[in-house]
């Protein structure tokens, strides 16, 4: 290995827009009109995304706003916006569609021989607000017509239920209470809010938290989710109905009062917990009021898309320029799920894993799901963590950080429910995060078990894939930390979680040993971590090495974060990080690997987390002691050959990229991120999920980013996996508030930039 030293000049001027110009060259266009809804587009930004397509000479928009849950914790889009021009200038003429990544827009253009229009669509980032502008060379009529499927209460039947929490429980009629939708004024009015009764009351009563139901967060109780549809010159009309996609509409239309070139739609969406409805619709209406400020309001949004390109890119063969190259295309694509990640910057929840603002009708995903559009499976106000988790992990690299407060105030508002829960069915401290959990803080109810054997631990989920599983939590635990050292992310606010966290562990297994016999620690003085979970897969586990893993390096990069732990809380966690147990070995043809386990009774999935200890704990790796053992576990590991893919969550890219295994994290990665083989190339899935699988592009962008670059202790490695064959300009985020940005060329490092420069000397370039 070879020190690379920044002999190098720095970056021209030239260079210095190299993302610009790449994220120009990553533009979506389309020639061709839509054929359905699972043809869109994304557009979003802030807390908002939404689909725009052309389908049949009228352009179509369904909208969500992130926090939109129902009373069965449904994820609600606010519905579908139809817009016809008069004249049809879409009809019998030339069509263009484009996303424009650089200024976070899309347009239509549309041309005939009654002339030409040009329909733009872009989310402000600082306001709830859609806008919507046509702009024509002919006056034109407009129909601006809102289109909503819950206009009656309806019963869900079947797989429908899996987009909400009572999933397939059978002993309910489970019913989508109706929406109110009405003309106010020249604005269509439209507001979901929920019934008094909800999934949060049932879920309460199921699990035996009635006596602490009033100190629990109920984020459903008096939700209002809706907004309204207004623009200059447009008046109330008709109502409708029709069908889209096998489900029934009732229709709002709003017209312009007379034929213009230029037109203006907004669409407001607010989301509040609120006494009344009085008291939310005022906030709507000052709301509605500041959206009227759109040209400052764009100007600021302009200017957020540039500094979101600038701080981070990876351009691969940009000489190319074609999705006809892998290569290309792989860049291309990993830019565009950013993007993607981009339109819930600032929600009020994390982006979900299972679509995230971007899913369409069910039928376009499984042909058996006649739902609505609200359809997603594995729920919508169920956060998953062993999938939510790579959502957000390479947000780390991209420098953006600030893309992940939602998903570490998820958790750090739910704290006092975990806790609390700890408390009442064990009466010891700590906070008990569930894998699959609510975000009222709770396990699924269905997950958690209708039907229980009395006297089953009221604590547990009688669950055979989620049961002992509650060691994910730790990687947003460690997230927080490393936000804290690549970006300055302040922690002091969530440093009672990453504690309380680590403590539950401490006390429950200490806890569960004295349920069992005399001893609360092992001969050697180690907690034994039985049972346990590896992941979803190794069950009943005796010493998981990815529950080890986790404890043994969240303890430790706290105790050496510059955070204030007191005294005693020092010696309590160094206390700790003696009592975890060490990472158990096996053998495979004579040759050591890592164990899943000490032991274990049963597999039920197909992950492998005798590969976690690499990935995400880095405690195997490039530049790490072990290597060999865990390349020995790559390839010789008979449950991690026999679960090997690239599909959904599946994170075997990531582990080769980690290990230095470039031919294999080649494979993978463009296995990953090619194009999905839907229109909008980063729709993939559904995976093991829905479509977009937001899991599938999370891990092929932590994939690609640790071919690039892997930080080991201060040493930063340049290249660990990387193809010569491929060209690359990129810019990665690193610890210690560190970028790294340089253009790879031919083979050779044509241009580097560290930042601060005193990283230089810690830079080694692997394929120099």
């Amino acid at each position: 290995m070879f020190r690379f030293l920044l002999c190098i000049s720095l970056f021209t001027l030239a260079n210095a827009t190299t993302a610009q110009l790449g994220i120009q060259d990553y533009a979506v266009v389309w020639n061709t009109q839509s054929r359905n809804a699972s043809e869109s587009m994304p557009v979003g930004g802030g807390s908002i995304g939404t689909n725009l397509w052309v389908e049949n000479n009228e352009a179509l928009l369904y909208f969500s706003r992130s926090g939109a849950f129902d009373e069965n914790n449904t994820f609600l889009k606010g519905g579908r916006l139809r817009i016809r021009l008069y004249p049809d200038l879409f009809a019998n003429g030339s069509f263009q569609q484009q996303l424009d990544l650089q200024k976070g827009y899309a347009v239509i253009r549309t041309k005939n021989v009654k002339g030409t229009a040009e329909l733009k669509v872009w989310v402000s980032v600082f306001q709830p607000v859609i806008h919507i502008t046509i702009n024509s060379s002919v006056p034109v009529t407009t129909e601006a017509v809102y289109e909503n499927w819950r206009f009656a209460d309806r019963l869900q039947k079947g797989k429908e239920n899996n987009a909400n929490s009572w999933k397939w429980a059978g002993h309910v009629n489970v019913i989508t209470k109706k929406d109110t939708v009405r003309f106010d004024g020249n604005h269509v009015l439209f507001f979901h809010r929920n019934a008094d009764s909800t999934i949060f009351d049932a879920a309460i009563t199921q699990q035996q938290l009635n006596t602490e139901k009033q100190a629990l967060f109920n984020p459903l109780k008096n939700l209002t989710s809706g907004g309204i549809i207004e623009g200059p010159g447009f008046i109330a009309a008709k109502t409708g109905d029709g069908i889209y996609s096998h489900t029934p509409f009732k229709s709002w239309m709003l017209k312009s009062s007379i034929a213009k070139k230029q037109h203006e739609l907004r669409v407001v969406l607010h989301n509040e917990q609120t006494g009344n409805i009085n008291t939310w619709f005022n906030a709507l209406q000052q709301l509605v009021q500041k959206s009227r400020m759109e040209a400052e309001d764009q100007a600021a949004t302009r200017k957020w898309w540039q500094q979101f390109w600038n701080r981070s890119y990876i351009c691969i063969n940009p000489d190319k320029k074609g999705p006809a190259d892998t290569a290309w295309q792989i860049g291309r694509n990993y830019q565009l799920f950013r993007y993607m990640l981009a339109a819930n910057a600032y929600g009020s929840y994390p982006t979900k894993f299972n679509g995230g603002l971007f899913t369409v009708d069910p039928v376009f995903t499984d042909s058996t799901i006649n739902g609505t559009p609200d359809h997603r499976n594995w729920g919508g106000g169920t956060f998953t963590a062993q999938n939510q988790r790579l959502v957000y992990w390479p947000m780390l690299k991209s420098g953006d950080a600030d893309l992940m407060q939602p998903q570490f105030d998820f958790y750090n508002r739910l704290l006092h429910t975990a806790e609390l829960r700890t408390q009442h069915y064990w009466n010891h401290k700590g906070a008990y995060f569930n894998e699959q959990i609510e975000n009222f803080g709770l396990p699924n109810p269905t997950e958690y078990g209708w039907k229980r054997p009395e006297g089953f631990d009221p604590g547990m989920e009688y669950n055979a894939w989620l049961e002992y599983e509650w060691d994910t939590v730790l990687e947003f635990c460690m997230m927080l930390l490393e936000a804290q050292d690549y970006e300055g992310t302040p922690v002091e606010a969530y440093l009672p979680l990453i504690k309380s966290c680590l403590v539950f562990f401490n006390e429950h297994y200490q806890y569960l040993a004295r349920q069992r016999g005399n001893k609360a620690l092992d001969q050697q003085g180690h907690l034994v971590l039985y049972p346990g979970s590896g992941a979803e897969t190794f069950k009943m586990a005796y010493n998981a090495s990815s529950t080890i893993a986790a404890l043994s390096t969240v303890t430790q990069k706290l105790l050496n974060a510059p955070v204030h732990l007191s005294d005693e809380e020092r010696r309590y966690f160094e206390s700790f990080r003696k009592r975890i147990p060490p990472i158990p070995y096996m053998q495979y043809g004579g040759k050591t690997t890592i164990a899943p386990a000490q032991a274990w009774a049963r597999v039920n999935n197909t992950e492998s987390p005798m590969l976690y200890p690499v990935f995400p704990w880095g405690i195997f790796g490039v530049g790490r002691p072990g290597l060999d053992t865990a390349v020995n576990t790559y390839q010789l590991d008979t449950f991690a050959l026999k679960f090997r893919s690239a599909a959904g969550w599946k994170q075997d890219n990531i582990f080769a990229a980690r290990l230095g295994l470039t031919a294999e994290a080649k494979r993978l990665t463009i296995l990953k991120l090619k194009d999905s083989g839907r229109r909008f190339p980063a729709f993939w899935g559904p995976g093991y999920d829905w479509v977009p699988d937001h899991n599938w592009g999370g891990s092929g962008m932590i994939g690609l980013q640790e071919m690039l670059l892997q930080a080991v202790d201060d040493t930063l490695y340049l290249f660990p996996a990387w193809p010569k064959e491929w060209d690359v300009s990129f810019k990665l985020h690193a610890p210690r508030k560190t970028t790294v940005e340089g253009i790879f060329k031919n083979g050779k490092l044509a241009t580097l930039k560290v930042t601060p420069q005193s990283r230089e000397k810690d830079v080694v370039n692997l394929l120099q």
